[in-house]
């Protein structure tokens, strides 16, 4: 038990990063995007077009403890998910995202697939076997809070970045919502389509915004608002 409390100190370690969202029009998108590509190199990982797909899969509680956290836009909150790219599942890892008063940070840690698969058909055991911690952190919230895999979230993301700020701009578009949780590893997996063809707009940075990335990021008659695509998909059930 006591290195199961001692965890709870691990977010110290975290680089805190500011983060603002929009949600766009595809026109305003389109617009956008010429704009950034011009100014901005891709994220590495990306594919020749500049994109990625991004699957997550979202744990919540009974209660829904992190949606209802992200719509009353609770000053502290978390959420737990595990996150693969472009169906490539030799690749899997298990994030925690935590934000504190307008601020947000990341924990994460590798998880394969067959382990995946334990806790899908609800082996927690594995978690226990394992001296990492953010496996023990889950582990205790499993057991304490009754955190279950909830939805699957899939998208197309198209990324860039700048290093002055240690800025990243995302788009992410074709947000879509998988219900059956059990087949998160399913390249066939049937998507429902969670939003009205918008693109969300984020930008991540570090202590301060370039004014070049603020300028290209501008959005005429937009606001920074919260924008959630795990509470978009989570309009399903």
């Amino acid at each position: 038990m006591t290195q199961i409390m001692a965890i709870v100190t691990t977010t110290n370690s975290v680089q805190w990063r500011h983060e603002l969202k929009h949600q766009i029009s595809l026109q305003e998108d389109l617009v956008l995007a010429q704009r950034l590509r011009k100014l901005f190199p891709h994220d590495k990982h990306a594919q020749t077009d500049g994109t990625y797909r991004i699957i997550s899969l979202y744990f919540d509680t009974p209660y829904d403890s992190a949606l209802r956290e992200k719509i009353d836009g609770t000053n502290r909150r978390e959420k737990f998910r595990l996150r693969y790219y472009n169906h490539d599942t030799s690749f899997i890892r298990l994030e925690k995202k935590f934000k504190q008063n307008g601020l947000c940070g990341k924990n994460s840690t590798r998880i394969d697939e067959d382990q995946v698969q334990k806790l899908l058909n609800g082996d927690f055991s594995l978690l226990l076997e394992s001296s990492d911690p953010l496996f023990l952190e889950l582990y205790s919230k499993l057991q304490g809070q009754m955190l279950r895999p909830k939805t699957i979230v899939c998208y197309e993301r198209e990324a860039f970045s700048y290093h002055p700020g240690n800025v990243r701009i995302t788009l992410d578009r074709n947000i879509r919502s998988g219900l059956d949780q059990i087949d998160f590893l399913d390249p066939d997996l049937f998507y429902m389509q969670a939003a009205d063809q918008n693109t969300i707009l984020e930008v991540k940075y570090d202590a301060y915004l370039p004014d070049i990335v603020r300028m290209a990021v501008q959005v005429p008659k937009r606001q920074a608002a919260a924008c959630s695509k795990y509470a978009l998909c989570r309009r399903f059930d």
